[in-house]
């Protein structure tokens, strides 16, 4: 029995070196939802060190902030996106969301015969 044939895009930008990709983009979504990259990483199941670099990394390539963080305290520290990560990454998104849509078509155009 036939299934129907389908593609999945991954999207991974460079500068110089990888610097952006799914990896990445879920780590600041986790960190808009949890108001820190410790609780973000926690919530992925990923170390804070590995976390951490991830950011570091990321930002040293596209050369801008990703967070605003602040240290711990009576209320505890936290992390926010900055507008330049934001915009980024609804670019990003965008992006992507462009990328499947074509490919989605391009894709029944090349494999058309498959699924007759």
């Amino acid at each position: 029995m036939e299934s129907e044939l389908k593609a999945k895009i991954r999207v991974l930008l460079f500068t110089d070196e990888k610097c952006f990709g799914p990896g990445i983009r879920q780590l600041l979504d986790a960190v808009e939802i949890h108001g820190s990259l410790r609780k973000a990483a926690i919530s992925m199941e990923m170390a804070y060190s590995k976390a951490w670099k991830m950011v570091k990394n990321c930002e040293k390539h596209l050369g801008f902030p990703l967070l605003i963080s602040t240290t711990g305290g009576k209320n505890g520290g936290g992390a926010v996106l900055t507008d330049d990560a934001k915009k980024f990454l609804s670019a990003y998104e965008e992006y992507c969301a462009e990328l499947e849509t074509f490919g989605a078509k391009l894709l029944y155009e090349k494999f058309e015969f498959y699924n007759k």
